[in-house]
């Protein structure tokens, strides 16, 4: 279910360091158990969401993120 024109989704390279900005995130994992990772992961989703502050662009997100997850089930 399509919610929000793609357009409305900047999914260009958009980080000046995409990897720094990766290890940031794996690095705030580090010593968390399996359950504490994934509530870090919803409330970063939940803050950035609020960041974004626009329920459009947020849909249009999260239908892109779930189509990738799913197109790269076996």
């Amino acid at each position: 279910m399509n919610h929000a024109q793609p357009s409305l989704l900047n999914t260009a390279p958009n980080l000046a360091s995409p990897d720094d900005v990766y290890e940031a995130i794996i690095n705030a994992h580090e010593g968390l158990d399996e359950a504490s990772s994934h509530k870090m992961n919803a409330m970063l989703v939940l803050i950035l969401a609020n960041h974004i502050g626009d329920a459009a662009v947020i849909r249009a997100a999260l239908d892109k993120a779930r189509s990738t997850v799913l197109a790269s089930q076996p």
